[in-house]
Formats: structure tokens, sequence, C-alpha cells
């Protein structure tokens, strides 16, 4: 069999599958970046027993250019967002604050998605100008792209005009806002403004919602419009977040991380901040980052592991106990392997015959004291310093490549 035969078709062996659904033991396959419905006989076996296998996740809410900069500290909680925007003007004289602000905006794009990658999201949303470097072959992470968005109803003079953008959206796609973040009058009256100027509708996806009261969210589900909700964010700023309960029972409801400016890390540290939390038990909130992110941004081929999808995948050690805790709850070091179409990016050691077989230039490296390959197009230095806990491994020097398979490896 050729190389490229060989890179097209991969099956999982032994593989226990794990979605919001349930857990299954049936084989995998992925030929050509995308799962695929019949295991091919010839093709390179990666022996996946005891581990367990999850949908590469959905972020459904980043500022991916902004995950270097130096939070703002000492001032919360805010009433709203627009109260934190005003203070935060002040720190944009700060040294670290320029400082970074001087690296090239496409290196902080890559930057932000490379730190979702390294928790196991594979497909963000990211809510802010488009630009050129997110068309790149090699960004490491995969994009909501066929949406409209506006930024906020009281931040007018950055991102689309409110009206305008929604009109210009497409029902079928979804349409982005900043949206009832905070726990005053301001906050909580924009619910009605965003339905009495036409702009509450079936593909309206609302960020935060913390100003949301209960009426609020029956008139928003009344209308099939969602939230992404972004706790840690909320609690940060604002000292209080949305019960999500309402809305997740409904399938109204995602989970996004927002950036490090005010969010978590990354999701991985999202998820873990709410398991035992908010009334959602584990299986609820991986539905927030696959299945039930994939339906309201309408990226009908994420979110699942079903023939056809993209094959993005997390692969960790089984835990024991209930599935989902084997991932949610999980330090970013200790998954095994993240996959982007069907190609490893970043993974444990014992990979690295898979790296080789797939034709993946891959460079040891450490993340967070523990040791791991990564694919070495992510692995520019100018992006590593920019992530904390992640380094090129000392040892051989960083010229030295994983191009041939590894003895002792998991095929």
């Amino acid at each position: 069999m050729d190389a490229s035969a060989t890179r097209a078709h991969v099956n999982l062996h032994h593989a226990v599958t794990v979605t919001p659904d349930g857990v299954t033991g049936a084989a995998l396959s992925i030929r050509a970046g995308r799962m695929d419905a019949t295991p091919a006989p010839r093709a390179y076996g990666v022996d996946l027993r005891d581990h367990l296998v999850f949908p590469g996740l959905i972020n459904a809410h980043d500022h991916l250019h902004v995950n270097a900069i130096p939070a703002l500290g000492g001032h919360a909680p805010f009433p709203n967002s627009y109260a934190w925007i005003r203070a935060f003007q002040e720190h944009f004289q700060a040294p670290e604050v320029m400082a970074a602000l001087r690296l090239p905006k496409a290196l902080r794009m890559r930057h932000g998605a490379l730190k979702n990658l390294l928790a196991g999201t594979t497909c963000v949303a990211h809510h802010d100008p488009w630009h050129p470097v997110l068309d790149e072959e090699d960004f490491p992470v995969a994009l909501l792209r066929d949406y409209g968005w506006s930024y906020a109803l009281g931040w007018p003079e950055y991102g689309p005009p409110v009206r305008e953008s929604f009109a210009a959206t497409p029902a079928e796609h979804p349409w982005l806002i900043h949206l009832a973040e905070g726990t005053d009058a301001v906050a909580r009256a924009e619910l009605a403004q965003l339905d009495q100027i036409g702009c509450l509708a079936g593909n309206s996806v609302l960020i935060h919602g913390v100003g949301l009261s209960s009426e609020d969210i029956e008139r928003a589900i009344a209308q099939a419009a969602a939230v992404v909700w972004c706790p840690s964010s909320n609690l940060r700023l604002l000292g209080h977040t949305l019960d999500p309960r309402r809305l997740c029972a409904a399938g109204r409801l995602a989970l996004g991380s927002d950036s490090r400016l005010s969010g978590a890390r990354d999701l991985l540290d999202e998820l873990a901040g709410a398991v035992d939390r908010y009334g959602l038990d584990p299986a609820q909130l991986l539905a927030l980052v696959t299945t039930q992110a994939a339906h309201i941004l309408r990226m009908p081929s994420r979110g699942h592991l079903q023939p056809g999808a993209v094959a993005d995948l997390v692969v960790v050690e089984d835990l024991g106990g209930d599935p989902v805790r084997s991932l949610a709850g999980i330090a970013r070091s200790q998954i095994r392997a993240v996959l982007r179409d069907g190609m490893p990016r970043i993974a444990d050691p014992d990979f690295a015959e898979w790296f080789a077989v797939a034709g993946v230039d891959a460079v040891p490296v450490t993340l967070d004291g523990r040791p791991k390959l990564l694919a070495s197009a992510l692995a520019d230095p100018a992006l590593l310093a920019l992530e904390p806990g992640l380094e090129l491994a000392a040892g051989p020097c960083s010229d030295e490549r994983v191009l041939v398979a590894a003895s002792g490896g998991l095929g």
C-alpha cells in the first residue's frame, strides 16, 4: 500500500467511543479526514484498548487574538461588560499590554488557536473581524465560517452594525452577538431591545446572557434562539452567571471559554469548573461542547463521530467509572492524543508511529511538564513562547524530527 493511501485510511482498534448519547464499542475508521462507515482490512491500525475516544470539542466563543494579553485585575465585579471595556482603556497603556499588542496579530491568532487545540478543542467560533491567517491551511483549529456577527448593542463603534448584520445573515447561518452581559438594568433590558429591532430569531446566538430573566429565557427559546454560556468569564467580570438548566434542557445552550482576558485557560478548564455545579450532569456538559454546539452553530459534520463527520478526535485514557469524567475534569496534559482532520496534531510520545505513517513531521515538546509530540507546523518558537507550560523538549536539537516509525508504537 502506498504512503498516500495509508495516510488516508486508519482503523482505530478496540476504541470505546463516548458521546452525549452514550458509550459504544463500534469500530472507528478514518478515510481522507472523515469518519468512514467501513474499516479497511489493510489500513494502518492503532490499538486503543483501555482508551476512550471523544469528538473534537467545539468552543462556541473565543477572541483568538487576545489570549496572550494580560488580564485586567483588581476591578471586578462590574455591573456590565461596557463598564469593563471602559476600565480596560487605561490598561491599554500598561507596558505589558503594549508589548503584547506589538506582536503580529497573525501570531496572536495562531496562539489563540493553539491554546484551544492543546485542550482538545478542534473547532472555534471566533467573535471578531476575520483575518487572512484564519484561512491558512496549517491553522491549528477549524473555525466557524458561515455566520454573521455584531459585537454588542451598547458598543456600536466596533464590529458590523446590528440591524444591517442581522439582515445580511442568511437564516440558515448563525448570527452572533454579545447580549445581556451584566447584572444591572442595562443588561437586563437588552433582550427586549434586540427583539424590538427584529433581531431575535432562530439563528440568533446570544453570547453570555447573564442578565436574562426566566421570562427572557422562555422568550428566547420560543424564538428558537440560543445562548453561549461562559461561566468562568462571567464570574470573574460580573460575579454572577446564568442558570443554564432551562436552556440546556431545550437544546439551546452551548459552552464557550471566552478569551483569557476574562475567561478560563481553555475549554477543558471550563468543563472542569462546571462539573458537579449548576445542576448539569457530565453528559449534558459534553453535549454543550459537541452535539448541541454543532447544532446551534449549524455545523452538521462536527460534534459527533458518525460516518461522514470530520475526523476530529480526542483520545484519553479510560480511568474507569463515568466515561465522560475521563475528559470533563482532567488536565490538558492528560489527553493522550488530539486529531484534526484525521491527523495527529499533539499526542504522547508512544504515538510516534502514527505521526510517521500519517506523514506528519513532529517535534518533542513538554506540556505542563509532560512529554508530548507536536506537529512541527505548530512548533514555531515564537508561537510556543506565548503559551505558558508549552516548550520544546530539552535534549536532541530541534531539527531532529519524528520521521520514522518508533519501535514499540501503538500501531
